[in-house]
């Protein structure tokens, strides 16, 4: 009956909207013009109708007109003389359906909302208000195609760390007979495509138990009170399918420092935060058996309280995988994909340190794509190369044209980087290329030979050296300098004043000069930096300035030393442009 009635009531709308917009249109069709014109402009008209008051007709130019007016005889009469056609049209009677739909209809339709609004929040199932529910996405354990820890790889620390959250889940009262405090909030720390969301689905299905995924800035919203409103709704379904885990990504959207805002203590974020430091005391209060993960890559500008004992108070660190994780998070999205059995996983991982588990699952990924776009039946390892070249470097650009003079300038640019790699860096020069991909004209691409986690002041030294090598290149063959050089200037002076500013690598001794404190205004993040006097800030831009000078110095020496195979790498660069490590190697040491 409701839904007929419901029904009943969009069709007469329907309709009402249908008169309402027929009328507009005929109305925009007249114009209206005054009785008092009507009659001065008399001698226009070619033909009038009259019903009422209402004097409609057409002008001999054939515009229509619509006048409001009681019409008398004598009106009509001097028209009649003039030899216009007249019609005279008894008055319509108001129709009462038309009077209905009118004043009626809309009037219905807002009541019959108002009392559905009211009838679901009563009942406390219609979700009703639906921009204070929260938006998390419960998922139910499946059989089927559920992640589990095996689907996890490359950290086993990380699931070592995770198992007594998995024990709680599964055995809530083992641990309330020992009188332990249960491990409630969970703050997972890493970068970004380490497997945090992976790991939270990977414990709710292992325990067998729902898992909420909701995002920190979907509590944020423009009208005071909703995002509180959001976490409330949140915990409150939690609670109804308990025992679960509530997961909730970028916490740091809703958990920065407090007192920070425009808005001080009272602002939506802040008013946000506190309902959600209300709700995970209420969990241990209860004592239900809900588990509270979070994830950033933030720690450092969340709020105190979120982190303290009681509350956020266990930290799981996500590291990028090593070399053994890498492999291992390989051979388990391989099976995904159809992959040739030859493939050396090992060599493959070595070939991208510092990827993350997303990063080795997005290379195979595009190498599939490229498998199939080749019609090849399997990936192989040539198609995972250039997947990896792909993301790593950008799109090769063979259709780019480029004038004859810039290739040359580009060919030297990138051998002067190669050579001075290969005979003074200590990174595997893999390969050169004068292909432009991406934003870049040319591309020489280092590995490490090893997982690199801690750089010494020479390794860093010699990285700026090589980063100048190409600019100071461009100066010994051609006497000047280019833009080209651009994106290695940049990143030599950031490495060089991270040297000076953050590492203590200066004369003046072991001593950081830049803080990590941030504040905000009107809405952004804005670095403060610790107040030097103008004495040091001299001193320290001069350190910075004396080791670009000694590495770029450094970089023409070497060239200037070895110019006959800088000229022949060059030559084989403008020839095949693409050299592997093997064809580099044979040009420098036969030159």
């Amino acid at each position: 009956m409701k839904y007929l009635l419901l029904w009943g009531l969009i069709f007469i709308l329907a309709i009402f909207i249908y008169r309402v917009a027929t009328e507009i249109q005929e109305s925009a069709q007249f114009k209206t013009i005054s009785l008092s014109d009507l009659i001065t402009d008399s001698d226009n008209i070619e033909e009038v109708k009259i019903k009422g008051n209402k004097i409609e007709g057409k002008f001999k130019n054939g515009e229509l007109f619509r006048s409001y007016g009681i019409a008398d005889w004598g009106f009509i009469n001097e028209l009649i003389k003039k030899g216009i056609k007249v019609n005279v049209f008894p008055e319509e009677k108001a129709s009462i359906w038309k009077d209905i739909l009118i004043a009626w209809v809309p009037t219905l339709v807002i009541i019959f909302l108002f009392f559905s609004l009211v009838r679901g929040i009563e009942r406390g199932n219609a979700r009703a208000i639906t921009f204070t529910k929260a938006k998390a996405k419960m998922f139910i354990p499946k059989k089927e195609n559920k992640v589990t820890f095996s689907s996890v790889a490359g950290i086993d620390e990380v699931k070592e760390e995770v198992m007594d959250i998995l024990e709680y889940l599964k055995n809530p009262n083992k641990f309330r007979e020992m009188g332990v405090r249960p491990p409630k909030g969970v703050i997972f720390i890493g970068p970004p495509g380490t497997g945090k969301t992976l790991v939270a689905k990977a414990i709710a299905n292992e325990a067998d138990v729902p898992f909420f995924y909701e995002v920190g800035s979907s509590f944020i919203e423009l009208f005071v009170g909703v995002g509180s409103a959001r976490i409330r709704d949140l915990f409150d379904r939690a609670r109804k399918h308990s025992p679960c885990i509530i997961f909730i990504d970028e916490i740091d959207a809703v958990g920065r420092s407090r007192g920070a805002g425009i808005g001080g203590g009272h602002d939506e974020r802040e008013q946000t935060l506190n309902q959600l430091l209300v709700e995970l005391d209420g969990i241990e209060s209860r004592g239900e058996p809900i588990v509270v993960i979070a994830a950033t890559n933030r720690p450092d500008i969340l709020d105190p309280a979120l982190l303290r004992a009681g509350r956020f108070d266990k930290k799981v660190y996500f590291p990028l995988p090593d070399l053994k994780g890498r492999i291992e998070i390989f051979k388990v999205h391989a099976k995904r994909f159809k992959v040739d059995e030859n493939v050396d996983f090992e060599k493959v991982a070595r070939m991208v340190p510092g990827f993350s588990g997303a990063d080795i699952e997005n290379m195979l990924n595009e190498a599939a794509i490229m498998a199939v776009r080749a019609k090849k039946s399997k990936i192989d390892e040539e198609t995972l190369m250039k997947a990896r070249d792909k993301i790593i470097m950008g799109a090769e650009r063979k259709n780019f044209y480029i004038t004859e003079e810039q290739k040359k300038r580009i060919a030297y640019h990138e051998a002067g980087h190669t050579m001075v790699a290969k005979l003074y860096g200590k990174e595997q020069v893999e390969k050169v290329s004068i292909i432009p991909r991406g934003k870049a004209l040319g591309v020489t691409l280092q590995i490490p030979k090893e997982d690199i986690y801690i750089m010494d002041k020479d390794y860093i030294l010699k990285k700026i050296t090589i980063l100048l090598s190409g600019r100071a290149t461009e100066e010994i063959i051609f006497g000047s300098e280019s833009t080209g050089a651009v994106d290695d200037i940049e990143k030599s002076t950031e490495i060089a004043k991270k040297m000076i500013y953050e590492w203590g690598m200066s004369s003046l001794g072991p001593i950081a000069f830049k803080t990590k404190d941030e504040y905000v205004f009107l809405g952004k993040e804005v670095a403060r930096h610790e107040e030097i006097s103008e004495e040091i800030a001299k001193k320290l831009d001069n350190e910075v300035i004396s080791i670009i000078s000694l590495c770029y110095e450094k970089a023409k020496s070497i060239i200037l030393e070895n110019i006959e195979k800088l000229h022949n790498l060059a030559k084989a660069l403008l020839e095949k442009e693409t050299l592997l490590e093997k064809e580099i190697e044979e040009i420098l040491t036969t030159a």
